[in-house]
């Protein structure tokens, strides 16, 4: 009996000191690959270690992954800057061009044409006005996808930004006998104005658009838990289901409504600016039953 006692003993003691052994092991191993990526995080990592053993064979690869990632890294990096330098020269190139050509369109419309020459000059004005538009809004859409504008949010009134996009497009809607009205709301959220603004003047300015003559747009916002949620909602003809998830796609047009005025990048940029603030936008919809596009604003500033 005690020598079996004593054999039990030894292979419970073994056995202890061997998980003990792989603990330490599986640690010293942690601390390794722990500082072999602190060093690759300070951009000073090197393989220190060239034998058989598993530990290099990862240091090997593990090297080798993060001189591919730097080399990633470093190419997106400059095509980042290629693409900051080709936005300033579209720009800077094309800015004279168009407003020489609506100059010019300008005083052929104020001078005295006949009738079908000044159809003309009216067309090249519209025509320049369109490309003056296309090449800002491309231009913004490219900074702020490059980082090169950051919206910079802070807590404003957000009853305040639903009465300025109402003003912006109180004229058009006006035009076509809609009824534009907004919600009286007293609350505060975390926005950009200039392009929070921005986002939610596009939505509103889809409304109007696409909303028949004698239509309603309205416009009301709500607190939720963590969100100020504006909706934006229209008497139009709503959107099918299979297109929902693709009208926040830059340039996309739909094939009902490409007839109307719009190039397909409102709903890009206004997406765009809400997620570089920690807010959204989705839409519902019924097909022949207007449209609700809701717009989610941060209640309060993220500090992280």
């Amino acid at each position: 009996m005690n020598g079996l006692f004593w054999a039990l003993t030894a292979l419970a003691v073994a056995g202890a000191a061997f998980g003990l052994w792989q603990w330490f092991r599986r640690r010293r191993t942690l601390r390794q690959l722990n500082i072999m990526l602190d060093r690759a995080i300070a951009g000073g990592f090197t393989e220190e270690r060239f034998d058989e053993t598993e530990m290099s064979a990862l240091e090997g690869k593990l090297a080798r992954f993060l001189r591919g990632s730097a080399h990633a890294q470093k190419t997106v990096e400059r095509e980042q800057a290629a693409v900051k330098t080709l936005i300033a020269d579209i720009s800077h190139q094309t800015r004279t061009p168009i407003s020489n050509l609506l100059l010019y369109g300008s005083l052929l419309m104020e001078s005295d044409l006949p009738p079908q020459q000044q159809e003309q000059a009216r067309a090249i004005m519209v025509q320049g006005e369109k490309l003056s538009f296309l090449i800002q809004t491309m231009v913004k859409a490219s900074r702020l996808e490059t980082g090169i504008v950051v919206p910079s949010p802070s807590c404003h009134s957000v009853g305040t930004l639903l009465e300025e996009a109402a003003e912006q497009e109180a004229q058009a809607a006006r035009e076509k006998e809609i009824a534009l009205q907004v919600i009286p709301f007293d609350g505060t959220a975390a926005y950009d104005p200039r392009w929070t603004g921005e986002a939610l003047g596009n939505v509103v300015n889809n409304a109007v658009k696409y909303t028949p003559a004698g239509g309603t747009v309205t416009i009301c916002a709500q607190m939720l838990d963590g969100f100020c949620r504006i909706d934006v909602t229209d008497s139009g003809p709503g959107i099918p289901e299979k297109e929902q998830g693709e009208i926040f796609n830059r340039f996309y047009r739909s094939a009902r409504t490409r007839t109307a005025e719009g190039l397909g990048l409102g709903l890009y940029l206004a997406r765009e600016i809400l997620t570089l603030q920690g807010g959204y936008i989705k839409v519902s919809s019924v097909p022949g039953d207007g449209s609700t596009f809701s717009l989610y604003l941060p209640r309060e500033l993220n500090r992280m």
